[in-house]
């Protein structure tokens, strides 16, 4: 008996990415694409009108970041399988959206056959993590989140706030973007400071840009 092709919704802000991996992936004849969305509020109304098994997730779109974006679905849909696509090869990028609920975490310069041996994996309801940082992802993982330091201490708005820092925002842009007040963005800034033991905003941009913690 032929098995159903996978019904998946392909996330990205960029339309010949979306494209371009539509025709690749129905191609490989074992999944479908039943839909397209080009940012965050878009993906949350496709999936709801098409109810997909997996959602392909670039972890960058207009309005949220990946991990938001993750916890939402997952709310209303908690059978939904999501796989990260991205251009990140930070661990910690992975971490954060596994940490989120993400069932796979996928490097964008990947081959076309481990992309579709993603989507299968995560559909079978197991982990997919690329192998460029899986052993990284792992080890770090492992770790209880009391006994983490640098990065990994960051709560998951912390880590939001530094990427946007590393992006060039200033911080009423900071404050405008992640839709909180200056102050409390402020306080991120302080409290981010403290735990990776810098003593400037410029030390803290050049943290992020050492760090590829970009938004």
């Amino acid at each position: 008996m032929l098995t159903a092709p996978i019904r998946v919704v392909l996330a990205d802000d960029h339309q010949m990415v979306r494209e371009a991996l539509a025709r690749i992936l129905e191609e490989s004849g074992k999944i479908s694409v039943v839909a397209q969305a080009r940012d965050a509020a878009q993906t949350l109304a496709t999936v709801r009108a098409t109810e997909p098994e997996v959602i392909v997730l670039d972890y960058s779109m207009p309005g949220q970041l990946a991990p938001e974006v993750i916890e939402e679905v997952l709310l209303s849909w908690p059978t939904i399988k999501i796989l990260v696509l991205t251009v990140h090869e930070n661990i910690h990028y992975a971490v954060r959206v596994l940490e989120a609920g993400a069932h796979g975490y996928l490097i964008k310069s990947a081959a076309v056959d481990e992309l579709v041996e993603g989507i299968e994996t995560v559909h079978r309801g197991r982990i997919y993590v690329s192998p460029q940082v899986a052993s990284e992802v792992l080890q770090h993982l492992r770790q209880p989140r009391r006994e983490r330091i640098g990065l990994g201490s960051l709560s998951a708005r912390e880590f939001e706030f530094l990427q946007l820092v590393g992006a060039g925002k200033t911080l009423q842009e900071c404050a405008k973007q992640m839709e909180i007040s200056t102050s409390t963005a402020s306080t991120y800034r302080g409290r981010i400071m403290e735990k990776l033991n810098l003593t400037s905003t410029a030390e803290l941009v050049r943290f992020a840009l050492e760090n590829d913690i970009v938004g």
